[in-house]
């Protein structure tokens, strides 16, 4: 009874809760209805008076149009009340175009003060409200001229509708009504076009005109009409004009219309007057000194970011090119501000693309997000920035280098000029001669004298200008070339500047930038930016100029000055590499070695191709090679760097001798010398005369690497199919090795072709007609990389390529596209250097790329490529070709050994001698060499590296029954005394051992005539 008793009561309460709950809810719906229907008559109310409001201001403006009567000022203001009321940008477009033509047709009515619609700001009642009426109406132009785009007919009346109302109320100069006794109204109404002119910077005025600008003028061909383009540059100068130049203004100025891309030669093509405008007032000066200031220029730069920063350095230095006097007056505040833009952008150039960079047509890959809708105004910029290389102002910023005079001697100039030799064969003796002569008829330029002070206002001033060149180059990576070519395009400006480092430091010269180097001042960092620009220039310079132009007419630099720069540039590297600078480099001082280096390995490979040093020019001779080498074995860093960057300071002969060191203990690590306790796996292989490449790929293509730097025995087979009769130690394998090299670089197999003229060798294009072409070129590296490694010659000459468009393949004609769609652009003056330089890469890159690819992997699979570093590309020949001199008959005599009881003074030998000395043409004396050892080319450090030795042996009986010798034979072969007349017999050879076995003849006539004989036929092995 009790638990019941609970049970209704908590039913009870539980309905009493319920029944307040819904008596909430009921009061919380009817008031949420009653607030809903307030809205929605609210709403519709509104609706209604907007619409009774346009309906107004529609029937006001048909009216107007009837031009049944002229509207009163105070009508217009009255009824753009109205329309303010209730404005929406999108649905009242049209009827504010409307508006805005009233008011400026009121503007135009003549002797009318009622009519004019500036006359209410004279009246006391409405001066306020007419005010705030105007600025509402100016900045809803302003939004209007954020969204147009001048490209478009229809909107390219409203800009220049929205900007007449801009222009026509920010500036008294147009209103009637001060003219005549209205004049003493002037300043008040100049304060009043300032108050409305405030309010628009206030609410975003240049930001607005930046808009309009870009959008009008940030693409090929401007959409922007002169009169708009006109109206804008003028109402934004309004401003700083009226605040006197005031640091505020001029920043927003330079931020948002001196960022727009190229809009300062939009101004010189369209309105000229404007830039007048510009010099009247002195900007491009004003614009310098407020950006000279470090804290003002790093606060426009980060406001504006990269892209729109490279966009004012461009009109900046427009305006530099316009203004030579300002520019010389201020070179080192203008030269200032464009390293510290610069500067700003460098931080953000990335050499590679990651997640984090975008792509920029100047910068290269950039760090900052870059405004893509610039791309299109880039070749504009490109022409502006062009500017700071061009001719005009190079010779303005570097005036004090330009104005130094290079002396010459009155009867140096009067000289006849001197034929050059070709290839290698230039008058040296003459040459340095005039190069180190002390007389005054030589430049006073070719060796550094000292005497300047560093710290000199002159000097860093021309510090500066090389910073910030050197600066250019880093920042804007995609048109470095165009760049660098721009410096080097008057020819006195590399050797004055030379002349100019010359005089530097008390001493000049070395000392000087050693010095720096230690240094981390910023004057320090100055002058080895100057050597920096200095060698890239140079380095450029040399690069493009062909062997007629450095070696005859000697531009820029005459062959004394190279001579004098060389041996600074090698010693300067030197120094780096020995002195340990270069192991711990980062930064700068890395690219500083990495430009410096440049430019003397140019200068190294040019004096390698031809001559213009003296003897030993590139030797260190207070570096012993013994000290290196002892370096190397202990893997001293700095001797592996100098092995690395500039072995040719140590003598050819010593890079030779540690080559085949090098060779010979990987042979060891890899037990492929014979030892006491084993012998090294040998490879046979069994190769047809008549088919000798074929049979050669085929068995050696399958073999590791290791096994393809081991021992391999060949043995040929005849046209007959029988087997040959030498056995193979070496001398058969170098024959097979030579003929199959002769083979694969014929012309006629098309793995190869030849240039025209020098008939140099490069990879065929049409090499794909073999089936495995690359596979081939593989191999045929592979063959060269064996001849490297186990020291054989072959007669192979320099790798060269040729240009060329259009091609025959097999008989019909192809054309090759450089860029897409290239076979209908024309060739013209503005895009023949890139022609030129598409054309190069096609041929010598692109069209045999996989070719040399192929070949280069086989070469490297045999010789590692840190040991062919050590060589230029001429000793890489000499390297694998052997030396390219004539035979040393001296050399040859003195290192031969005789055997068989034959001697030097014996009378066959010194018929040999003389025969091949005096009745043997050169062709015949390599012939004979190549009977004896298989290779037509002396070794290449001399006969004395003849491995082994050149054997000379007196035999009596044919090799099929030669035992030796014996001390019989020896005997006979001493005294000269024969068993039988050995006429009928020719002279052989066993190439493995370099042993000439030759008979005893009785006269010279018939040792010519046999020895003759058998060095011309090419039988092999089946000689007697």
């Amino acid at each position: 009874m009790f638990s019941a008793s609970q049970s209704s009561k908590a039913q009870f309460l539980d309905k009493a809760r319920q029944a307040r709950e819904e008596r909430r809810e009921l009061k919380e719906r009817e008031r949420a209805a009653i607030q809903i229907q307030a809205l929605v008559r609210r709403f519709l109310c509104r609706c209604h008076l907007q619409r009774e409001i346009r309906r107004e201001v529609e029937d006001f403006f048909e009216a107007n149009e009837s031009g049944s009567s002229k509207r009163s000022a105070l009508s217009v203001f009255r009824i753009a009340r109205k329309l303010l009321f209730v404005f929406n940008l999108k649905e009242d477009k049209e009827r504010f175009e409307k508006l805005c033509r009233c008011i400026l047709n009121s503007m135009d009515v003549e002797n009318e003060p009622k009519v004019w619609y500036v006359s209410l700001a004279l009246s006391k009642d409405l001066t306020l409200l007419w005010i705030k009426q105007i600025k509402d109406i100016l900045w809803f132009c302003c939004e209007f001229l954020k969204q147009l785009k001048p490209d478009i007919l229809q909107d390219s009346k409203l800009v220049n509708l929205h900007l007449t109302m801009l222009i026509t109320f920010t500036d008294t100069s147009t209103w009637k009504i001060l003219r005549g006794k209205g004049e003493t109204l002037r300043p008040a109404m100049n304060h009043i076009c300032a108050n409305i002119m405030g309010h628009l910077n206030q609410k975003g005025f240049y930001s607005v005109l930046q808009i309009l600008l870009t959008n009008g003028l940030a693409r090929s061909r401007p959409s922007l009409s002169k009169g708009s383009l006109t109206a804008v540059f003028s109402l934004a100068l309004r401003p700083v004009v009226a605040a006197q130049f005031s640091d505020n203004l001029l920043r927003s100025f330079l931020i948002h219309v001196m960022s727009v891309p190229a809009i300062m030669t939009h101004l010189a093509t369209l309105t000229p007057e404007r830039l007048a405008v510009i010099e009247s007032h002195e900007l491009f000066r004003k614009f310098i000194l407020f950006l000279s200031r470090e804290a003002q220029c790093r606060d426009v730069c980060v406001c504006l970011e990269g892209s729109h920063t490279l966009c004012l350095l461009g009109n900046l230095v427009y305006l530099g090119s316009l203004n030579d006097k300002v520019l010389e007056e201020e070179t080192v505040h203008f030269v200032g501000v464009l390293i510290h833009m610069l500067s700003y952008c460098q931080k953000y150039v990335s050499q590679k693309k990651s997640n984090l960079t975008h792509w920029h047509p100047v910068l290269g890959w950039f760090s900052q997000t870059v405004d893509y809708g610039l791309n299109e105004s880039m070749p504009l910029l490109t022409k502006q920035l062009q500017h700071l290389w061009g001719v005009h102002m190079i010779r303005i910023l570097f005036s004090d280098v330009l104005s130094k005079k290079l002396l010459e001697n009155q009867e140096m100039a009067q000289l006849p000029a001197q034929p050059i030799c070709p290839q290698n064969s230039l008058p040296m003796k003459n040459l340095f001669k005039r190069a180190f002569q002390k007389s005054a008829s030589v430049r006073n330029i070719l060796k550094p004298v000292g005497g300047k002070r560093v710290d000199s206002a002159e000097v860093q001033k021309v510090c500066s200008i090389c910073v910030l060149y050197q600066t250019t180059l880093t920042t804007l990576t995609q048109i470095r070339l165009q760049i660098l070519t721009g410096l080097t395009y008057l020819d006195d400006l590399l050797p004055k500047l030379w002349a100019f480092i010359c005089e530097l430091g008390p001493q000049g010269g070395l000392k000087l930038f050693l010095e720096c180097l230690n240094n981390d001042t910023e004057e320090s960092k100055r002058l080895l930016a100057m050597l920096m620009l200095f060698c890239d220039c140079s380095r450029h310079l040399i690069t493009i100029l062909d062997d007629i132009e450095v070696y005859e007419e000697q531009i820029s630099f005459k062959l004394e000055e190279l001579v004098t720069i060389s041996s600074f540039l090698n010693s300067f590297v030197f120094k780096m590499i020995w002195d340990g600078i270069v192991e711990n480099a980062r930064g700068e001082t890395l690219e500083l070695f990495h430009s410096v280096h440049g430019w003397l390995m140019v200068l190294y490979e040019r004096d390698c191709r031809r001559r213009f040093a003296p003897d030993d020019h590139w030797l260190r001779k207070d570096l012993k090679p013994s000290v290196l080498f002892q370096e190397l074995d202990k893997d001293k860093k700095r001797a592996q760097l100098l092995l690395q960057y500039i072995p040719h300071v140590i003598p050819h002969k010593n890079r030779v001798l540690l080559f085949r060191n090098m060779v010979t203990k990987e042979k060891e690590k890899l037990g492929l010398v014979e030892t006491s306790s084993a012998s090294p796996h040998v490879t046979h292989i069994t190769i047809r005369r008549s088919r000798m490449l074929e049979d050669g790929y085929e068995q050696l293509r399958q073999l590791s690497q290791n096994a393809m730097k081991g021992v391999i025995r060949v043995k040929f087979v005849n046209d007959l199919g029988v087997d040959e009769a030498g056995i193979d130690q070496d001398g058969v394998f170098k024959e097979f090795l030579e003929e199959i090299i002769k083979k694969v670089f014929d012309p006629a197999l098309n793995l190869f072709k030849t240039t025209s003229g020098d008939e140099r060798l490069y990879p065929s294009p049409t090499s794909y007609i073999h089936e495995n072409y690359l596979q081939l070129f593989e191999f045929v590296g592979k063959m060269l990389g064996k001849a490297v490694y186990e020291r054989y010659d072959g007669d192979i000459s320099d790798l060269g390529l040729t240009l060329s468009y259009d091609e025959d393949v097999m008989g019909q004609l192809v054309c090759h596209e450089l860029v897409p769609g290239g076979k209908t652009i024309p060739v013209t003056n503005e895009n023949k250097i890139s022609y030129i330089h598409l054309m190069a890469h096609f041929r010598m890159h692109t069209q045999i790329k996989s070719q040399t690819a192929a070949l280069i992997s086989g070469f490297r699979s045999i010789i590692k490529p840190e040991w062919i570093r050590m060589f230029s590309a001429p000793e890489l020949q000499r390297l694998i070709s052997g030396d390219n001199a004539e035979i040393d008959l001296e050399d040859l005599k003195k290192h031969t050994v005789y055997y068989g009881g034959f001697h030097g003074s014996h009378r066959v030998i010194i018929w040999l001698w003389d025969i091949l000395a005096n009745d043997f043409s050169p062709e015949e004396r390599a012939m004979f060499l190549k009977f004896v050892t298989s290779c037509s080319r002396p070794p290449l450090l001399g006969f004395a590296y003849l491995k082994p030795p050149f054997s000379i042996r007196c035999v009596e009986v044919s090799d099929d029954q030669d035992t030796g010798d014996t001390l019989g034979s020896v005997l006979r072969g001493f005294f000269t005394i024969r068993k039988k007349e050995p006429g009928g017999r020719l002279p052989t050879s066993s190439t493995c051992f370099n042993l000439l076995k030759l008979p005893n003849y009785s006269k010279k006539s018939i040792l010519r005539e046999k020895l003759r004989y058998a060095i011309s036929m090419n039988t092999g092995f089946e000689l007697s």
